[in-house]
């Protein structure tokens, strides 16, 4: 490749990924129109870039159109598998599959040949090996996740992780163990070190800075290493790539040197021998995409160095990111791939046009000022990437990165290549395991210092600029110092005065938060914050509510409408936040203390007032939906209903304490046809229905009737089955503006704009 065609690679190879996932009409045509033009032209370099940017479009659009269609839901699949990775939870096992071969059990049913990854679910497993072929029945459903801004997306982490299904494996028929795993290298060297008379901390470390076995740390382990920011270091990086071919380069030329003592610089083949010791090391460690990302940088890092017909430091940058979008393009959601190259680029700026430190305290001060420059940069990045901030990552960053690039990987290598002499291979992990412990406890004492912060997510992204700012006005070239000092003199008061936007006075902000079939209602005014429901549990115990919130939230009430688990199953996920008081009916247990709710009950909280309409004094001869507790909200002249999960019975009585008009009204039940009554419907005539209901759920909520009779009523229809999280603002002089973190098409055209789109599956 010539000198000034990496750049135009890259930009090729990103622009493809860009068509193939948005693939606009017309597409393949205008493609072979645009490529038979340029070969007709002779346009050999524009043409070779079309052909770049085809390669990256057409794995996106393969990678599409593998996703399982929607017809196959509820139907079974025979499948059969490789096991990529199995993680185990009591009875419970979460498989990772490389699919052979897919085809549904009724032969009417659409195909699903396609299908390449999916991840299952498997209870009462028997034991399952990674490596092993499987055939087993499965169900699957097309990837998805719940939709909630600023928590972690599992459908967009499904899509960067090649994932076209999600499912469950069927116990009849049983599952079919096809083959035992291929002979493995890297399983190999796992079971010898397995069989080491080392400490788990040792054995887990070992296997994850020196074979890319991640899976082997505890969730302990990940907590630690994502709250003082050292998490880089045990996955498989350029870090440890690069190690792993330097010292081979170093011992290869002083080999060449004792060979050819006048021209050893000259000699290739220890360069090639480098190279080829890259890419055997993340061959070994599994070739996971960040292993992979790490042996092309090395690659073009040994080319760079060579000096032989070799790019610059930025033709560099750019080749090595167009190679790897191309060799991999859904590595452009991964956030890793950007904070590697958002890493490499500032030490391109850092380094460039400097001289090369000379000695010891050379090098000790060259370190010192990467790391310091570095942190704010990658702090910046990692706040965007994954909405957290490690504020001990640079005192963390600054001892744990010589340690381990310096120390650690080198005695783990170490240990490895001398393991088949008596004690020199356990000496250098018994050394290797003392480090690690004095390193854990470090990062330890300093997570305890300065431990992981989560800002609010309106903090996310002035926050993540700011950082980025003060990062580069210290690493750009040619600033004058005064300039430095005075925009610090800025960008400080600014970080540390950041504050979220609170509602104002007579405002409220009612938050309806995707948690699947189950509901959760955050409702905020300027000093008051209530949740109504808490959200379900999971036969495996997951609660959503745990994922919304980083630990230390306060609100001033929780009200609890019932028992039921789809609404009271995250209540002891509250326990790692500040609950004024609970509310729930008279005679439910909802695990925790709580102030029975009650008809008459009243408080106004910033202008806003609060109102329980149900249920009476006397339930206890109701049943749990009956006795819901329902409430009514009032900003002004705009009115919000909640009802629980009341029948069509209870409905009848409420209405006569309903203060009308009602601006917003929750569907009781999830949209169910025990609730929504005609006269309740025809009686409020609600501007706006919520229905808080599961994606694809075994229920069919909303029912056919219940969303028919509100199209009836003119009323606009929204449902966090379809539209993930949606939040109403309500104004006392302002009215009502809304906003969902899905955004689907027919909301955006149509004749009825966006009161239409609410579907339900009867």
């Amino acid at each position: 490749m010539r000198l000034g065609m990496a750049m135009p690679l890259a930009v090729a190879a990103l622009l493809g990924v860009a068509v193939g996932y948005w693939a606009p009409p017309g597409l393949l045509e205008a493609g072979a129109l645009g490529l038979l033009w340029l070969l007709g032209r002779e346009q050999w370099r524009t043409l070779g870039l079309c052909v770049v940017m085809a390669l990256s479009a057409s794995q996106i659009l393969l990678a599409k159109g593998a996703v399982l269609p929607e017809g196959l839901l509820q139907a079974d699949l025979a499948l059969e598998g490789t096991i990529e990775s199995v993680e185990r939870e009591e009875q419970l096992s979460r498989l990772m599959v490389r699919v052979t071969s897919c085809a549904p059990l009724d032969p009417a049913r659409l195909p699903c040949a396609d299908l390449q990854r999916v991840r299952l679910s498997f209870y009462a497993a028997p034991a399952i090996a990674v490596g092993e072929h499987w055939a087993m029945t499965v169900r699957l459903r097309p990837p998805a996740g719940f939709a909630n801004p600023g928590t972690f997306d599992y459908s967009a982490w499904l899509w960067r992780e090649g994932i076209q299904a999600t499912g469950y494996v069927r116990s009849e028929p049983g599952a079919e163990r096809l083959s035992v795993p291929a002979w493995s290298l890297r399983e190999q060297a796992l079971d010898y070190l397995d069989a080491q008379p080392l400490s788990p901390l040792t054995r887990r470390w070992l296997a994850a800075v020196t074979l890319g076995a991640g899976d082997r740390l505890e969730q302990e382990d990940w907590d630690l290493l994502n709250a003082s920011g050292t998490t880089h270091l045990v996955v498989i990086s350029g870090l440890h790539v690069g190690l792993v071919a330097t010292f081979v380069l170093l011992v290869l030329r002083g080999i060449a040197r004792l060979i050819a003592p006048g021209q050893w610089r000259m000699a290739v083949w220890p360069w090639w021998a480098a190279g080829a010791a890259a890419i055997g090391y993340a061959w070994l460690a599994g070739l996971q995409p960040p292993a992979m990302r790490a042996m092309i940088m090395t690659l073009v890092g040994l080319w760079v160095a060579s000096g032989r017909h070799a790019p610059g430091p930025w033709q560099a940058w750019w080749l090595a990111l167009g190679l790897v979008v191309l060799m991999d393009p859904l590595s452009v959601w991964r956030p890793g791939l950007w904070l590697s190259f958002i890493a490499v680029l500032l030490l391109i700026l850092i380094w460039q046009r400097r001289p090369r430190p000379q000695g010891l305290l050379g090098w000790s001060s060259g370190l010192v000022r990467t790391q310091l420059l570095l942190a704010p940069l990658m702090a910046g990045a990692v706040l965007l990437a994954f909405a957290r901030l490690a504020p001990s990552a640079p005192l963390a960053n600054l001892v744990a990165v010589p340690l381990v690039s310096v120390i650690l990987v080198p005695l783990g290598l170490l240990g490895w290549l001398l393991s088949p002499i008596p004690y020199l291979g356990a000496f250098s992990w018994q050394l290797f395991g003392d480090i690690t412990t004095l390193l854990v406890g470090f990062l330890e004492v300093t997570t305890d210092w300065l431990p992981l912060w989560w800002p609010l997510p309106e903090l996310v992204l002035p926050l993540a600029l700011l950082l980025g700012l003060v990062s580069l006005l210290w690493a750009l070239p040619g600033l004058s110092a005064a300039l430095r000092v005075g925009a610090m003199f800025l960008l400080v008061p600014a970080m540390l005065t950041l504050t979220p936007s609170r509602p104002g006075a007579e405002t409220l902000e009612v938050n309806f938060h995707d948690v699947g079939q189950g509901q959760l209602i955050e409702l905020r005014s300027a000093n008051y914050r209530l949740l109504y429901d808490t959200g379900p549990r999971f036969t495996s115990g997951f609660m959503p509510l745990g994922m919304l919130w980083p630990q230390g939230q306060r609100f001033d009430d929780v009200l609890v409408s019932h028992a039921d688990l789809d609404h009271a199953g995250g209540v002891p996920a509250l326990g790692e936040h500040d609950v004024g008081r609970f509310l729930a009916p008279a005679g439910d247990s909802i695990g925790v203390p709580f102030e029975p709710c009650r008809r008459g009950q009243e408080w106004k909280r910033d202008g806003v007032v609060y109102r329980v309409l149900w249920p009476p004094q006397e339930s206890m001869e109701l049943s749990s939906n009956d006795r819901s507790c329902v409430l009514e909200v009032t900003v002004g002249s705009e009115r919000l209903l909640i009802t629980g999960d009341v029948s069509r019975e209870v409905e009848r009585r409420l209405l006569l304490e309903v203060t009308l008009p009602v601006t917003l009204l929750v569907a009781g039940h999830h949209g169910s046809q025990t609730s929504s009554g005609p006269q309740l419907v025809q009686t409020l005539l609600p501007q706006y229905v919520l229905y808080s209901a599961g994606r694809r759920n075994a229920y069919g909520h909303p029912h056919a009737d219940v969303v028919r009779r509100f199209r009836h009523a003119g009323s606009c229809q929204w449902s966090t089955a379809l539209d993930g999280a949606v939040t109403f603002h309500f104004v006392e002089s302002e009215g009502v503006t809304l906003h969902a973190a899905r955004r689907q098409p027919w909301r955006r055209d149509g004749v009825d704009g966006t009161c239409v789109g609410v579907e339900s599956r009867q």
